[in-house]
């Protein structure tokens, strides 16, 4: 990558630059709490799959509170994603 001399190049030109680097910058940590995200939904997704490690036999009230906990969890997060609920406008 070829560096920019700030007394030689113009000033629109280092702005440009520096915007660019700044929205790689912000592109790359997005990508990667993306790829943060979606490590966690697929860790969830295989919990829930094994009814979250929980026999069907050993089912009791404190099973059922702790998922409605994760339930309210999830809740906050995709009414905040999808405007619903408190986040609605």
């Amino acid at each position: 990558m070829t560096r920019l001399n700030p007394i030689t190049t113009p000033r629109h030109q280092l702005r440009a630059e520096k915007a660019r680097r700044n929205r790689e910058a912000a592109l790359n940590a997005f990508t990667a709490k993306k790829a943060e995200i979606d490590e966690m939904l697929t860790r969830l997704q295989t919990l829930s799959d094994d009814h979250f490690n929980c026999h069907p036999d050993e089912v009791n009230w404190g099973n059922v509170g702790t998922l409605e906990h994760y339930a309210g969890l999830l809740k906050r997060i995709t009414d905040n994603a999808f405007c619903e609920g408190e986040h609605a406008e």
